[in-house]
């Protein structure tokens, strides 16, 4: 038999990963989360590919038996690695 949790129950559950990625360890408030039918799409862009997976592990924690979907974009912000040439 296949249990599903009820609609308002999702949406408490999505409310607590956002709380915790905006709190705790992560304090990433630039991840929007939203419910797409029976998925959740997180969107934004994420400092570090290590803080992506930390992201989606927190969200696979908070929202087992959802499929997560993601498109997090890792922010290069590392130094350029030669001069620039301008005409």
């Amino acid at each position: 038999m296949i249990e599903f949790a009820a609609p308002h129950e999702d949406e408490y559950r999505i409310a607590r990963l956002r709380e915790r990625l905006a709190g705790d360890d992560v304090a990433e408030l630039g991840v929007q989360v939203e419910q797409r039918g029976t998925s959740v799409l997180l969107t934004g862009t994420v400092p570090t590919a290590s803080r992506r997976d930390e992201i989606l592990r927190l969200a696979r924690e908070e929202l087992a038996g959802l499929t997560v979907r993601a498109d997090l974009v890792v922010a290069c912000a590392d130094a350029p690695d030669r001069w620039e040439e301008l005409p």
